[in-house]
């Protein structure tokens, strides 16, 4: 892409904030229409600020995914909610991504709270219109209208990539005229091996229930390229003994299942076969010590430098 050729090209940094299961991580997918961060049905799937790159000819949009804002039962729990809280920081726009198909309750009065103080340009995204009788939702429109002063409010189905396009657009309207911060064909500024990590760590969110999943972290520790082939050795940490068994499953069972769908994503991200080892290590409460979160990447003290 030749930017001298476009005195009209626009950039800018956009952080997605709002609830666990609101719908970010889905909306993100859709928007750069590629998977680039995983999605469950699980709150707080999404740990960490991942930064998303679109790029077209209009402009260069670079996307901060963040975890869902919730009241932290633990480490990580703060660690996440830092990491969307300080997104927020040097943005040019926020968009709130609402579950419009359930009650506005003390949770997003906290997220509101937190926009009304920022002083950023915010566009209300009301997700999951698909859920919602039509009639219902302007309503959620009128009922949100009169808790902020939003930039627009756009009802959309990220799941159904309904009204995403309008949205997109009202992002670029916001951003200022810029430069080309990233390669046009760069897509995420997270390492190869997080990625395949969070692939793995997904099908995890699938296919266990309970406490499991949020007990889980996913290390890619090596990635070695053959002739034709990619060879990833990753270790599943869980906090308990009983977990282990859960995750390993009968003769070994689910753990794999979720080493053949991880695999055949991660084929068709790498455009290569692909040889997947795991194995699952217990580290009894992790999510509460600091030095593990540190080795994790979660680490609060680099979010606020």
């Amino acid at each position: 892409m030749d930017r001298k050729d476009n005195s009209d090209f626009r950039s800018g940094f956009v952080a997605l904030i709002g609830r666990p299961n609101a719908g970010k991580s889905t909306l993100i997918n859709t928007l750069l229409g590629k998977k680039v961060v995983i999605i469950s049905d699980k709150p707080q799937t999404t740990r960490n600020r991942i930064q998303c790159i679109l790029t077209e000819e209009r402009g260069q949009v670079i996307f901060f995914d963040t975890p869902g804002i919730h009241k932290p039962k633990h480490r990580l729990g703060e660690y996440m909610n830092t990491a969307a809280i300080t997104a927020l920081k040097g943005v040019d726009v926020a968009v709130y991504v609402v579950d419009a198909s359930v009650s506005h309750g003390r949770g997003e009065e906290y997220v509101l709270d937190i926009i009304r103080k920022s002083e950023i340009p915010c566009i209300l995204a009301l997700n999951k219109i698909d859920l919602i009788k039509e009639n219902a939702i302007q309503a959620k429109i009128d009922e949100y209208s009169k808790l902020a002063d939003f930039k627009e409010i756009v009802p959309i189905s990220a799941l159904k990539a309904e009204n995403t396009g309008k949205l997109l657009d009202l992002i670029f309207a916001e951003l200022p005229p810029g430069p080309l911060y990233y390669p046009a064909d760069e897509i995420t500024d997270q390492p190869e091996k997080f990625i395949l990590a969070e692939l793995i760590r997904e099908k995890l969110l699938a296919l266990t229930r309970e406490e499991i999943p949020h007990s889980l972290a996913v290390v890619v520790e090596t990635m070695e390229e053959k002739k034709s082939l990619i060879k990833v050795g990753a270790v599943i940490l869980v906090e308990r003994d009983s977990q282990k068994g859960i995750v390993i499953g009968k003769n070994g069972s689910l753990l794999k299942e979720v080493g053949r769908l991880a695999r055949e994503d991660m084929e068709n991200l790498l455009g290569s076969k692909v040889f997947l080892e795991l194995w699952v290590k217990v580290k009894k409460d992790w999510r509460n010590q600091q030095a593990m979160l540190r080795e994790l990447g979660y680490n609060i003290k680099d979010l606020k430098e």
